[in-house]
């Protein structure tokens, strides 16, 4: 729809403007194309036809819906990563069916059964006189009448369904959370404990300081972790990065004395800023680069933020050896591990 000057002249007139050099040029109005008819326009079997396809668009959002949740109380994540991505897997293609078939189907109908003749109207005061405004109310009606929605019931009566079911999607999940574990205060504590081995990730051998080369970089899972009720969710909190230092290149806080065991020393694995895993180490810079958002953190140095966007060093888990040279935890963490949140202080 385009929009000239009420002032402007009809269609067809010649137009006096000034050029360059102060002379006048001129030019006609050119008003609107010539309308072109479409094929739904012109054969009745064709209008019928593209009615039909947005029909099933909608018959495909409501089917998207459906799944979604079916798949939402059917499919229940198991606990491991498999049944975790079927879940979503699932999930996401009835959302995107959802989206999707409401969508084209909204796009289709305006191409195909609606009126295209091109309008102009004219410009006025923000707020049109009180005739102008009841005449938009007619335009509003033309355009309802434009759709043909009242005579066309089984298209009106798929598009009401696809758009009632579809909130369905939102508000299901929503009020399947509602009464859930909403307590914040388990992600300030990890299965970490004075005396816990440092084993592999994921095959779960522990690991001795005889192990651990300078600049060697090693992915850390708390023994144990497969014996607890929900593996997936302390592995998520208890994650640690373990890196061996020379002790020189060390500079340790004084509240932090201690903490590591003839320059090895660990970090979450968790980055600060908003819970990526972060395990890219630059041996030369003693560098820990998080890939989702370059945050990077600096292991010599209390493993303070010196890019991106971040804002907290990333936790350090105080380690010592047994008596049988296995690199073990002093305690848990001293800070709340992964990114900020409404009840965190740090």
């Amino acid at each position: 729809m385009s929009t000239h000057d009420s002032n402007a002249p009809e269609s067809g007139t010649d137009v006096a403007v000034t050029g360059s050099g102060g002379f006048p040029e001129h030019f006609s109005d050119p008003g609107h194309p010539e309308h072109r008819l479409r094929q739904s326009d012109q054969d009745p079997k064709a209008n019928k036809r593209a009615e039909l396809q947005v029909v099933v668009l909608f018959l495909i959002s409501i089917i998207g819906t459906i799944g979604f949740l079916v798949a939402y109380f059917t499919v229940t994540p198991a606990g491991t990563p498999s049944s975790i991505r079927n879940s979503n897997l699932l999930l996401g293609l009835g959302l995107f069916c959802a989206l999707m078939g409401i969508g084209l189907a909204a796009v289709h109908w305006a191409k195909s059964l609606m009126n295209d003749h091109e309008k102009s109207e004219e410009r006025h005061e923000l707020r049109s006189p009180e005739p102008v405004r009841v005449q938009a109310v007619e335009v509003i009606k033309e355009g309802v009448a434009d759709s043909a929605i009242g005579r066309r019931g089984v298209l009106k009566g798929a598009m009401i369904s696809a758009l009632a079911l579809f909130p369905l999607s939102i508000a299901v999940p929503l009020i399947g959370n509602v009464g859930g574990n909403w307590d914040v205060s388990k992600f300030k504590h990890t299965m970490w404990k004075k005396g816990t081995r440092l084993t592999l990730d994921p095959t779960g051998r522990p690991v001795k300081a005889s192990d651990v080369t300078i600049g060697s970089v090693f992915h850390i899972i708390p023994d144990g972790l497969d014996k607890t009720a929900h593996p997936l969710e302390e592995k998520a909190k208890a994650v640690v990065l373990l890196v061996r230092l020379d002790p020189r290149d060390l500079k340790i806080a004084p509240d932090r004395e201690g903490w590591s065991y003839d320059g090895i020393i660990a970090y979450s694995k968790i980055c600060t800023h908003v819970g990526c895993p972060v395990a890219l180490y630059e041996q030369q810079t003693h560098h820990l680069l998080c890939p989702c958002h370059q945050s990077t953190f600096d292991v010599a140095d209390g493993a303070k933020v010196v890019f991106g966007p971040a804002k907290r060093p990333l936790p350090q888990l105080p380690i010592t050896v047994d008596s049988e040279g296995y690199l073990v935890a002093q305690s848990d963490f001293h800070e709340p591990v992964g990114p900020s949140f409404w009840e965190r202080l740090k």
